[in-house]
């Protein structure tokens, strides 16, 4: 992970391999942000004239690197740009400055320490600019490298990222900075860490493995855990789990994890599908959507980082994580179209699809975490291929039984910096999973597929309990160029959302 520091130093006086500065667009062209007066002075006050004339336009995430002059112990000053001038008596969007962060963080994989000058209002800002550079500098490496690296070569493999960020204008002993620059680092480890959950080839990530990573993260930080395997799940009717698993030779587990403060009044559960490779079962995928069904454990990636990050916060919240995990696999013991699961809740299911497997998982995780009487259950699932269809590859879908909580969860999704929608459960969309052979299908209409998706887990939920979806089927797994913050393969997606959900519940401040 890089390391972060806080630091009051000038831009002009303090040593680093980079110094990152902000620039943005202005009516009358380019115009250097705040923290860059010291350089733009190294530059005899013609930072702006310079950038200009190597093409800059001070666009959102723009970078232009330049030599150093004299007066700046640094050998490159790299530029990001912030997009457009905030109109008079504003400040730059929080997302804004995370992103430029984020890109800046990108170009400079393969440097040691870099001094990042951008502006530095107040705390939020800090947060915004530390929680980019961190995820901005993320890269997955661990297969890469090949031979070279196995023999211990120092030269082998791709440029590690950014080994250190040094925030200048963020005071180390200022209570308010420090904290915000803690929780950065502490929410940014644990989206890298989800990553890389996301990223790891499914030979490797098996549902056993994935439970063996969740319960030792669980026992470093003092969070409880159940780890159920095949045997258990199969004595307990958790047939939606065993339905979906029993076609592959690495069975499913049902992990729960279980954050708690002696001081908390709320109590939230976190309901992710753990997919780890999803070749669609007997109802196999086609040729050219199977590359990338690693993915299909985000949902339980995300659940499972943001409980971590809840209990290192120490959040007067309860939180508790579900992990619904399976292999999808065709086979001679796999689920078959047409045949009918019962599910934990005793409520039967004709699998008419059984590439519609993650709302199986999660129908029996509903049912078990709904057992608990919690406040509220969100769950968190690249479900469905509709949705990325109706929303794009960077916008998730959040669907509720409560329209104030869904509002609720739309406004912190937005307010972190991960795109979302909100999105109806239209009742008449419900008749189409009628079944004349069991209670319900876990298919309906083709049209609408993400809301009848959404209708199916509605099913599973305990009655009063409030609940929402997340279906983050398009932004969990980005297969174009990185940006901004966002690397290439797996994104995180949803775990900044989740975490500051409990940290609003710890705080009562949920509207």
């Amino acid at each position: 992970m890089t390391a972060l520091t806080l630091s009051t130093a000038g831009a002009a006086t303090l040593r680093s391999d980079a110094l990152v500065v902000g620039v943005a667009k202005g009516p009358k062209g380019l115009v250097i942000a705040a923290g860059a007066e010291a350089v733009d002075k190294a530059y005899d006050g013609k930072l702006a004239a310079v950038l200009d004339a190597l093409g800059a336009s001070g666009a959102e995430g723009e970078t232009t690197k330049l030599p150093a002059p004299a007066g700046l112990k640094v050998p490159v000053v790299l530029a990001v740009g912030l997009g457009p001038v905030p109109e008079q008596d504003e400040s730059f969007d929080e997302e804004a400055l995370r992103r430029a962060a984020g890109s800046a963080a990108r170009a400079l994989h393969g440097t040691k320490k870099a001094a990042f000058a951008l502006p530095l209002e107040d705390a939020s800002a800090v947060t915004a600019v530390a929680e980019g550079a961190l995820l901005g500098a993320y890269a997955f490496t661990a297969y890469q490298g090949g031979e070279k690296k196995a023999k211990g070569d120092k030269n082998g493999g791709p440029k590690q990222p950014l080994a250190e960020v040094a925030l200048l204008g963020a005071k180390p002993r200022d209570k308010e900075h420090k904290a915000a620059a803690e929780r950065a680092a502490i929410v940014a480890t644990e989206v890298n860490i989800a990553r890389d959950l996301i990223n790891t080839p499914p030979n490797d990530l098996t549902p056993e493995a994935f439970a063996a990573v969740a319960s030792a993260a669980a026992k470093e930080n003092g969070i409880k855990v159940q780890v159920l395997d095949e045997k258990a799940l199969t004595k307990g009717g958790y047939g939606g789990i065993m339905g979906v698993g029993k076609g592959s030779e690495n069975p499913p587990r049902l992990v729960r994890l279980s954050y708690t403060h002696p001081k908390a009044e709320k109590t939230l559960a976190f309901v992710g599908k753990g997919i780890t490779y999803d070749s669609g079962g007997i109802s196999l995928k086609p040729a050219g959507h199977n590359e990338t069904m690693k993915c299909d454990m985000s949902g339980a990636a995300a659940v499972f980082a943001a409980v971590v990050a809840a209990a290192k916060l120490g959040l007067k919240v309860n939180v508790t994580g579900w992990l619904a995990l399976a292999e999808n696999m065709p086979s001679g013991s796999a689920t078959k179209p047409g045949d009918v699961l019962r599910m934990y809740s005793g409520k039967t299911v004709e699998v008419l699809n059984t590439d519609a497997e993650g709302r199986l998982v999660l129908g029996d995780a509903l049912t078990k975490a709904s057992e608990e009487n919690p406040d509220a259950i969100v769950d968190v699932a690249t479900l469905t291929g509709a949705m990325v269809l109706a929303l794009g590859d960077r916008t998730f879908g959040i669907m509720a039984n409560d329209d104030a909580f869904r509002t609720s969860i739309h406004e912190i999704a937005e307010e972190v910096g991960e795109a979302s929608w909100p999105m109806p459960l239209p009742e008449d969309l419900r008749k189409s999973m009628d079944s004349p052979t069991a209670d319900i299908a876990n298919m309906g209409v083709r049209m609408g597929g993400g809301l009848v998706a959404g209708l199916f887990l509605r099913e599973f939920v305990g009655e009063g309990i409030t609940w929402a979806h997340l279906d983050i089927a398009g932004p969990a797994f980005h297969e174009g160029a990185p940006y901004g913050y966002t690397p290439k393969g797996g994104t995180g997606s949803a775990v900044r959302t989740l975490v500051r959900l409990a940290e609003r519940t710890a705080t009562g401040d949920l509207g």
